[in-house]
């Protein structure tokens, strides 16, 4: 009980990032996956659409995967309306934190801290990737 109300008060205490500092983060992100050579790109990468929402800021944003990289990025749907391929849920300071290398994806997946919603395939090709 004591250990709950513990983690909740530091939950509450989290200082979250703003709508801009994700989007810059996502860019980051994007710049990021941009260095994975070719080779394993190819190896791992299949097309896929991306959303990562970000409940404490109620916002989702939307990439698309490919052998050519990650594409940047928007708060715009896609225009075929079809549910992303790779679904990730985050908290917003969070996600600075996980691009800026200062959260681990195991530790911060296995805390229940990011929220993968994927098939178990695409799950293996991120891995290799990340």
């Amino acid at each position: 009980m004591w250990n709950a109300t513990v983690r909740k008060e530091k939950e509450r205490m989290r200082i979250m990032a703003s709508v801009e500092e994700c989007r810059a983060a996502l860019v980051k992100l994007v710049a990021q996956f941009d260095e994975v050579g070719e080779e394993d790109r190819a190896k791992h990468v299949v097309e896929r659409t991306v959303s990562c929402r970000v409940p404490d800021l109620d916002v989702t944003f939307y990439g698309r995967l490919h052998h050519g990289g990650l594409d940047p990025f928007t708060e715009l749907p896609p225009p075929d309306g079809k549910a992303a391929d790779v679904k990730l849920t985050i908290a917003s300071d969070d996600l600075v934190a996980l691009v800026d290398g200062k959260l681990e994806l195991a530790r911060a997946l296995l805390g229940g801290r990011v929220k993968i919603d994927a098939s178990f395939g695409d799950l293996l090709r991120l891995r290799k990737l990340i």
